[in-house]
């Protein structure tokens, strides 16, 4: 009986070193994909990022903190709530979580650049919100004067979270694509996010405007911070620890719509997409050759 137990421990050793290796491997293949984007090449970002400070703080200085909100708003209403409401849930800190497990395996250095540039973005947008304490929309505006969509939040107004969880995720994908016509989508798609609050009428566009520069400021700093501390994607532990992080949160997309039951759906498919992805990538997949492997030994 004890050889029996000693060679079952045997076993889940050799196959627990195997996954280890298997990781390895994967995570060094992924690494090669996706060469660091020079700073150099991050100028167009930082102009991106700088015009929306620029302009955020020109609305704000010339024509009040509430600059731009009812034309906005007004304008907006001419289109359908559901486009608003798949739009906003781009910058949800759950998508950006699902998203990045989406990646995580095969692109390796982009999953670390979006947990560190998300770190980033959470000092200054958490830093910045209990701070100030801004009023939202609902706050100062009579019910029925603009255009409320979803929940009526009402504090803590500046700067748009939406807006700089967008700004980063697109921001990380826009730097380290390869073609200037998938970077025009990842920032318009950022822009359309961050619209969407206004849209909603829960956000000012200088919150929009300072959430979309603070974010892809953030990405711009979280790239080159993980590009110094690249034992994030090449220690197997701690990227499997992320992993695990992006895929609690995820769970949520399934049970929480966020208040925008329009979403609901896609957040879901998105819920199972990341976390299947991740089972099969992980898990699954990597078990199966392992044991393969042990096997003919």
């Amino acid at each position: 009986m004890a050889d029996g137990v000693r060679g079952r421990r045997g076993l889940v050793l050799r196959l627990w070193e195997a996954l280890g290796g298997e990781l390895d491997t994967a995570l060094a293949r992924g690494a090669a994909r996706d060469p660091w984007p020079e700073p150099a090449a991050s100028a167009w970002l930082t102009h991106a990022a700088l015009a929306a400070l620029v302009l955020g703080a020109g609305l704000w200085l010339l024509a009040g903190y509430h600059a731009g909100f009812a034309t906005l708003n007004g304008a907006a209403a001419e289109l359908p709530d559901w486009l608003w409401q798949g739009l906003t849930v781009l910058g949800d800190e759950r998508v950006a979580f699902a998203l990045g497990l989406l990646l995580a395996r095969r692109h390796p250095r982009v999953f670390w650049a979006l947990i560190v540039a998300g770190l980033v973005a959470a000092l200054y947008s958490r830093g910045l919100k209990p701070l100030l304490d801004a009023a939202r929309p609902p706050a100062v505006l009579p019910p029925g004067s603009f255009n409320l969509i979803g929940p009526g939040h009402r504090g803590e107004s500046f700067p748009s979270g939406h807006s700089v969880t967008a700004g980063v995720l697109f921001g990380v994908l826009a730097l380290f694509a390869r073609r200037r016509a998938w970077r025009a989508v990842f920032l318009l798609s950022a822009v359309a996010a961050g619209l969407s609050r206004t849209a909603l009428g829960v956000h000012w566009p200088v919150d929009v405007a300072f959430g979309l520069g603070g974010g892809w400021l953030a990405a711009i700093i979280g790239v080159r911070l993980a590009r110094r501390s690249q034992w994030g994607f090449h220690d197997g532990s701690v990227h499997l620890a992320f992993v695990t992080v992006a895929a609690i949160v995820s769970v949520g997309l399934w049970f929480d719509d966020g208040g925008y039951p329009a979403a609901g759906p896609a957040l879901q498919a998105l819920c199972v997409a990341a976390l299947g992805t991740a089972l099969l990538g992980y898990v699954l997949l990597p078990l199966g050759r392992c044991l393969r492997r042990v096997a003919e030994r």
